[in-house]
């Protein structure tokens, strides 16, 4: 693999860990638990889908083939996306989706900062500008955790649920391959392990705060990256490429 096909396939990454997530919540729109998170929820997945589509752009130019942001989002089937098989998590109760939240945007705001260093000009530039708002985005849900986490037994008990079970996902996004190698030792990419470490202090802290216990779970649920999605990624996609398929190539 050149440096030239790394950078593409990490900054297609990027851009589909935005998109999935950005679709994600905003499949929560009139479903917030209050009016103020309702809001906060829609303006998260617009930043995401915009983060999105800055990465997809620059991917084509990468590319060189004539593709588009649109292309990449809504003329590739479910097996060609590589994002985390975290983001794909169905939003089940809004528990699930805080706990989802903080686990990667903990992550995502640590890999969008060790990028903001990176030699690639771009990249660095759409990290920082992204940054921006992650860092909004975890300040706002990891608030929400430790509300959850030490209100009431109901609460509690059900972040507690879904901390065990998404909790398996997060070890994907420290697993690196080789285009996390080539990214780092050809454009100054982010260091996976220091990452881990940072990550790993981060989460305790908040979860601390939450009064919620790490998992014991060690067990890595990974495969996103290859393509190996779950079930649930490929109505996800079908709802969200539903127009351009039915209406190829029309516009606005």
């Amino acid at each position: 693999m050149t440096k030239d096909e790394a950078l593409l396939a990490y900054t297609l990454r990027l851009g589909d860990n935005a998109l999935i997530l950005g679709q994600r919540l905003i499949e929560l729109v009139a479903a917030g638990p209050e009016l103020e998170e309702e809001l906060a929820n829609a303006n998260f997945a617009l930043d995401f889908i915009g983060q999105a589509r800055m990465f997809y752009s620059y991917a084509g130019e990468i590319e060189g083939k004539g593709r588009c942001e649109d292309d990449f989002a809504f003329l590739r089937d479910d097996r060609e996306f590589a994002n985390f098989l975290l983001v794909e998590q169905p939003n089940g109760h809004f528990g699930d989706v805080i706990v989802r939240q903080v686990l990667f945007d903990s992550f995502y705001g640590l890999q969008l900062e060790a990028l903001t260093k990176c030699k690639d000009k771009r990249l660095a530039e759409i990290a920082v500008r992204a940054g921006k708002e992650i860092c909004y985005h975890l300040r706002h849900t990891s608030q929400w955790l430790v509300r959850l986490g030490d209100g009431t037994a109901e609460s509690h008990a059900r972040a507690t649920e879904a901390l065990g079970r998404l909790w398996r996902y997060a070890g994907e996004m420290f697993a690196g391959d080789e285009v996390d190698i080539i990214l780092q030792s050809a454009f100054d990419g982010p260091d996976l392990e220091t990452i881990e470490a940072q990550w790993s202090l981060k989460v305790a802290a908040i979860l601390d705060d939450a009064t919620l216990a790490i998992p014991d779970e060690k067990w890595i649920i990974g495969g996103g990256r290859q393509g190996h999605h779950s079930e649930s990624m490929g109505f996800l996609v079908a709802e969200m490429q539903f127009l351009q398929r039915a209406y190829a190539g029309a516009t606005w």
